[in-house]
């Protein structure tokens, strides 16, 4: 579990005690909740709201990070925490990548939504193709911005393979694919306490927490 952060406008802000989760993804709205609570801060998302949700056109996790908290902070007024996070196959190149939940996106003229079964069934069935490792990765990039422009992101990520069939139902999105290393149990079939410890969104929430609340 590696992480980092950015920071961008350097400026002293007040303590955290109310949140725009900057995501429609009830799965990690609800993890991102579960992260936040012990610490007394509020969360709301922005589906509540009823706040748009921006199209992802950067080239980067911490972009599409930053370009969805931003937007969430300046409408609502309220500091935003966003999540930008995807799964990596080292012999798709890096695929899904960025675009990990554009893989399980359903057409407008069938329904519309998302369903990650047909997602990991398109990565697997690739990886087949392609005769590559199976070695992956996920990772995670968090923005919190502030309505006045100002931002800090902080990335980590959890390495691990591609398993086959998906094993679980504790998780979401590509969770019972994956294995990190050193499990035998996908994050899936996982607690979602032991997944939030290990994680790649865990990785990147302690730099999150250490900046944000450095006494605890």
């Amino acid at each position: 579990m590696n992480a980092v952060i950015r920071r961008e406008r350097e400026i002293s802000m007040p303590r955290l005690t109310k949140l725009i989760v900057a995501s429609h993804n009830q799965g990690k709205v609800r993890e991102i909740g579960d992260l936040m609570r012990p610490l007394g801060v509020e969360t709301v998302s922005a589906a509540e709201l009823n706040l748009p949700e921006p199209e992802e056109t950067e080239d980067s996790f911490a972009g599409n990070a930053r370009l969805k908290a931003l937007s969430a902070a300046r409408l609502s007024g309220i500091p935003a925490l966003s999540d930008d996070s995807g799964l990596a196959v080292d012999a798709l190149g890096g695929d899904p990548g960025i675009y990990a939940g554009r893989w399980a996106k359903i057409p407008r003229i069938e329904g519309g939504g998302r369903d990650f079964d047909m997602a990991m069934w398109r990565v697997w069935t690739e990886m087949e193709k392609a005769g590559g490792p199976k070695s992956a990765r996920f990772i995670c990039a968090l923005c919190l911005a502030h309505p006045d422009g100002s931002t800090k992101v902080c990335e980590g990520k959890v390495e691990g393979e591609i398993v086959w069939p998906p094993r679980g139902d504790k998780g979401f999105g590509y969770d019972p694919v994956f294995l990190a290393n050193g499990d035998d149990k996908t994050f899936a079939e996982i607690a979602p306490a032991e997944k939030h410890a290990k994680s790649h969104r865990a990785a990147a929430f302690v730099l999150f927490l250490k900046d944000q609340f450095p006494n605890g």
